[in-house]
């Protein structure tokens, strides 16, 4: 496993700053591993190269979110829970756009790792306050925001300000403990609605008990059965628990029971109607009415009962508790009422959250739309001036609801999750450096099994993302490709590939070498967005300038193509990259597979309004081929879309490749320049 490095150097202060971008607002984790193998065989026809050296893994861009430990977050079974006490595998509530909506679905906690970040205090109008990093977002109407801007001068993003609207719930509150006013408000609610209590005769026979004393209580759903069971033995009901017989076609029950007549007795006391109910015992009432005969579906929460006294007794406590509610009556073969609560998704979760019903089906949100009727407009953000510990977790729908409002997570690249980071921004910040590289590539250039393929720098990662600049791993590899005369092709973003101008020009000059510049945004305020810490185009097309006056043969990779964001742009791209020098050009189109997505939408939700975010993603569901995906996982056609939109992409681009002059890429006979170096011999050994 990576070796994590407790002092690690920092490109910044390296006699190359000069090509760096300002240094990130949060410090990186550097891990040293002594890797392996440095070669990647790519089995891919979808890419024109066979082998790879990849020195480090994970790249850096900028990102990191955290909130205090004590932030409340929705589970599955409509609860809470601290964040500090979540687990992977926990069942928590997330969001997905589905149609027209976002709704609620249940998600799973697939990473969680603690903290030490500034602390901010986000107050929202209804009184809900949550402590954050700077660098958390949460959903607003007009999308994804940080708590707070850049703090770097040059930076910028968008945050949180004064009357933004977050979308959610806000703050729930949690449950009161049980009293025992709960706890009989419960029995009475739970045995009234849905259990048989009852003494009879059995007049004109001769039996040595005529007198039967029964009580009885028959649920699907254990939850409910064991708190009612530990309710009463709380008071001291003994009873017995065992399945019981249902018609075919049914749902298995267990039931309590007891036949005793002092125990029977003591359940008639329990659930006896108070003269004066308390707020205790009317919450408890409502968790056990709600469990029997409650439903909470469609957005629609309601309670139903033949009885007119239970309804009564519904409809009264739930209007002390501020409860707008309506009966409802319907004449059947036995008439039944409903007490229906007309409420707001907030106000809806909030009466669940104070009476805490027992049955978690019956409290879950899953499929519901993310109501925007209950503005939580932000008051204010204050820094705390300290650093707290703080959380974090990684979803599988990238979101989670921390204090009744929707909060981003971190996301995973694919080539991170295996080390055993996987999560948000371990990619980001978790570099690992693979120090034996150059060794490793020497040892594989040894080999009598090497016949001098040509090797790109990087098939995954950037080669010369800043670490570069103090490590020096792939000029390192570079010089043994050198030395051994092996063709090589760099893809890369940043300029500092500018140092190794040198020895790419010896590379070019000796084997074969080719420069490729990923450039796919003509401005530098879009690319920012977008890219936040790559270097800008406007620095990318100086540095394939500086490369071809070296001599280096250079192209531009348009990659990737995102139609209606940059695909207007390919003549401007194509144009000045060949007034830079370049000689080739290739485009791709955008991928997002499950691992990507979240940070597409995150990244372009922050460049444009909501409406063209959509535009966007449908353009790009066309280019798919219509059927509704995002990215397209087949060989063949992973890069490029089908029909008519795509085509017309690719007659623009090819037009205006062939118009200037630029090639699709480098071609050659198949011979290797290829050489292993002889050694001396020391005759004074």
């Amino acid at each position: 496993m990576p070796r994590p490095v407790s002092n690690p150097p920092n490109p910044w202060a390296s006699t190359h700053v000069e090509w760096l971008e300002p240094p990130p607002a949060a410090a990186l984790e550097i891990y040293e591993e002594e890797a392996k193998s440095i070669l990647s065989s790519n089995d891919s026809p979808d890419l024109d190269f066979r082998w790879s050296v990849n020195p480090y893994r994970g790249c850096f861009h900028a990102c990191a979110y955290c909130v205090a430990g004590d932030t409340p977050i929705l589970m599955a079974d409509g609860r809470t829970r601290p964040i500090r006490e979540l687990r992977v595998g926990d069942d928590i509530v997330g969001t997905v756009v589905r149609g027209r909506y976002r709704r609620f679905t249940t998600t799973q906690v697939l990473a969680h790792w603690p903290t030490v970040k500034e602390a901010y205090r986000v107050t929202l109008t209804d009184g809900t306050t949550l402590v954050a990093s700077g660098d958390h977002r949460f959903l607003t109407r007009r999308g994804w925001k940080h708590v707070v801007d850049d703090p770097r001068p040059s930076a910028q993003r968008p945050h949180l300000t004064t009357n933004d609207q977050l979308l959610g719930f806000g703050a729930l509150g949690t449950p009161k403990p049980p009293c025992d006013d709960y706890r009989r408000g419960y029995l009475c609610g739970m045995i009234r609605g849905d259990g048989l209590l009852r003494s009879y005769h059995y007049d004109g026979r001769r039996r040595a008990r005529d007198r039967v004393h029964q009580f009885r209580l028959a649920l699907i759903d254990l939850e409910a059965l064991g708190r009612t069971r530990a309710y009463l033995d709380h008071f001291g009901v003994s009873t017995h628990e065992a399945a019981f017989r249902v018609a075919a076609g049914y749902r298995p029950m267990r039931a309590v029971r007891t036949s005793a007549r002092p125990q029977v007795d003591r359940v008639r006391e329990l659930v006896a109607w108070p003269a004066s109910p308390t707020a205790g015992w009317e919450r408890g009432f409502l968790a056990g009415v709600f469990d029997a005969e409650g439903s909470h579906s469609r957005g629609v929460l309601r309670i139903s009962n033949t009885d007119d006294a239970m309804i009564d007794r519904t409809e009264a406590a739930l209007r002390r508790l501020g409860c707008d509610v309506v009966v409802e009556r319907r004449d059947r073969e036995r008439p039944i009422a409903a007490v229906r609560v007309r409420a707001s998704a907030r106000d809806r979760q909030r009466l669940l959250t104070t009476i805490d019903p027992a049955i978690s089906r019956k409290r879950s949100i899953d499929g519901l739309a993310l109501e925007g009727r209950d503005p939580l407009r932000v008051a204010e953000v204050t820094s705390l001036g300290v650093d707290l510990l703080m959380y974090d977790i990684t979803t599988g729908t990238e979101d989670f609801v921390a204090d009744g409002v929707i909060a981003h997570n971190c996301y995973a690249r694919p080539s991170h999750q295996y080390l055993g980071f996987g999560a948000g921004t371990d990619f980001d910040r978790k570099i690992v450096v693979k120090t034996n590289a150059a060794a490793l590539l020497r040892a594989a250039f040894g080999k009598p099994s090497w016949r001098g393929e040509s090797i790109t720098f990087s098939g995954n990662t950037d080669c010369y993302q800043p670490l570069e600049a103090s490590y020096g791993l792939t000029r390192a590899c570079l010089e043994v490709c050198a030395e051994y005369r092996n063709p090589v092709s760099i893809i890369t973003k940043s300029m500092v590939v500018r140092r190794d101008v040198d020895l790419l020009a010896r590379l070019a000059r000796d084997a074969r070498a080719m420069a490729w510049l990923s450039i796919p945004f003509a401005r530098d305020d879009l690319a920012r967005k977008i890219e936040p810490f790559a270097s800008p185009p406007s620095r990318r097309f100086e540095t394939l300038r500086a490369l071809a006056d070296a001599g280096v043969p250079t192209g531009i990779g348009i990659a990737p193509v995102i139609p209606g964001l940059n695909d207007a742009d390919l003549p401007e791209l194509l144009e000045r990259a060949r007034d830079a020098g370049a000689a080739h050009a290739f485009l791709i189109l955008l991928r997002l597979p499950a691992e990507v997505l979240p940070v597409f939408r995150e990244r372009v939700a922050e460049v444009l309004a909501p409406e063209r975010v959509r535009r966007v993603e449908h353009a790009l569901i066309e280019l798919r081929g219509g059927s509704g995906k995002l990215d397209e996982a087949a060989f063949h056609a992973r890069h490029r879309g089908v029909g008519e939109r795509w085509r017309a992409i690719e007659q623009l681009f090819e037009l205006h490749r062939r118009r200037l002059g630029l090639g699709d890429g480098p071609t050659h006979d198949g011979a290797t320049t290829f050489r292993r170096p002889t050694r001396q011999l020391d005759l004074f050994a």
